[in-house]
């Protein structure tokens, strides 16, 4: 590939939510009845040039997966349940998320569609490893950057996060130190 291409393109609706380290988008390629191999395949090609070190599909089908391998970009699936009680998937999910950005690594995370599910996943992280003190702020700060104003779908799943242990006590075993303030969306 040569010229502009060999860099590919960013996936539709990419956004930043820690800057350098967790982003989000649509699924690459787009969704069900626009996605196009050809773009899937240059924007995973972006993906690697800008050095994100692994995909987190939340699609509840396998999509994607074999264009990550073949393209040698790592993913790791996990399949986010259309409706119901999906704290335990959420903080198996969490815990992962959290291990992988302290190792430093660069994660992009993903469905079909940047909405409500994506990022009231998104909300809930920041609530769950206490980069944000409380729900309502978590939401109002993903609306912000995404563009993107949370419905009930989101706000659900935020409200399960809220339910869950805390980072502090669910990685390492201790307890949530009372009165404490994080910093928003620190990395």
């Amino acid at each position: 590939m040569k010229g502009k291409w060999a860099s590919g393109i960013p996936p539709r609706h990419f956004t930043w939510v820690i800057k350098d380290r967790l982003a989000v988008s649509e699924r690459p390629g787009g969704f069900a009845p626009n996605h196009r191999k050809v773009r899937r395949q240059e924007e995973i090609i972006w993906l690697q040039v800008q050095g994100f070190t692994r995909v987190v599909s939340l699609l509840p089908s396998s999509h994607n997966l074999q264009a990550y391998q073949d393209h040698e970009l790592p993913s790791v699936h996990f399949p986010l349940p259309p409706s119901g009680d999906v704290r335990t998937s959420l903080l198996e999910l969490f815990k992962d998320l959290h291990g992988r950005l302290t190792r430093g690594e660069r994660l992009l995370i993903h469905q079909d569609a940047l909405g409500d599910r994506v990022i009231g996943v998104v909300s809930g992280y920041l609530l769950w490893s206490e980069r944000l003190p409380s729900g309502p702020q978590a939401v109002t700060v993903l609306e912000h950057i995404t563009g993107h104003a949370m419905g009930p779908p989101g706000r659900e799943l935020v409200e399960f996060a809220s339910q869950l242990p805390p980072a502090a006590a669910a990685v390492r075993g201790k307890p949530r130190a009372s009165g404490s303030n994080p910093a928003a969306a620190q990395g």
